[in-house]
């Protein structure tokens, strides 16, 4: 089972039966998916909630719900992920975060990653987490910078071959660049 995290303003929790609707919203809003190949269905978001909370429950990290206490039960979500798909970086473990756009500009995508960063290289004890996006989504590239990753190059995503959104841009950080940076 996984932890909760919690920081100054969020609550990243496990996933409750209560979070699927306001994940289906999430999923369904094509601001929100703009940057994502397509939005999802009721039946397809449940599947992928399904899917994040076994993950959760079964390695002990993955993509923890986000909570704004006082403002919301279900913000979206932030966390850990490992790609199923074949790349030069590949295998690996992603940060990535989806957020409810009334949650967007607040900061919240950057304090939960520095939560789940933290967790991740302290009591995980991973050696190096990557993060990518669409070269054209400015807000996600800046949350990576912010949080300390280093832009290493870009790639074409195989699952998204002759897709408008198929050239990614890749973004690392080692657990020896995350201690330096917590350091000062």
């Amino acid at each position: 089972m996984a932890p909760t995290l919690t920081t100054e303003r969020l609550v990243l929790r496990p996933w409750r039966e209560s979070d699927r609707g306001p994940f289906a919203e999430l999923n369904a809003d094509p601001v929100t998916m703009e940057r994502l190949p397509t939005v999802l269905d009721r039946a397809a978001s449940d599947d992928l909630a399904e899917r994040i909370g076994a993950g959760l429950d079964e390695r002990g990290w993955g993509l923890w719900a986000v909570e704004v206490p006082g403002r919301t039960g279900f913000a979206g979500f932030v966390g850990l992920n490992p790609p199923d798909f074949e790349a030069d970086f590949t295998p690996c473990v992603e940060i990535g975060w989806r957020l409810h756009r009334d949650h967007w500009g607040h900061g919240f995508a950057t304090e939960g990653a520095r939560a789940v960063l933290d967790h991740a290289f302290t009591v995980v004890g991973f050696d190096e987490i990557v993060s990518f996006t669409s070269v054209g989504h400015a807000a996600s590239r800046h949350v990576m910078e912010k949080i300390g990753l280093h832009h290493v190059g870009e790639f074409d995503h195989p699952r998204l071959a002759g897709h408008h959104l198929e050239r990614h841009a890749l973004y690392r950080i080692t657990a020896e660049q995350h201690r330096a940076a917590a350091a000062t």
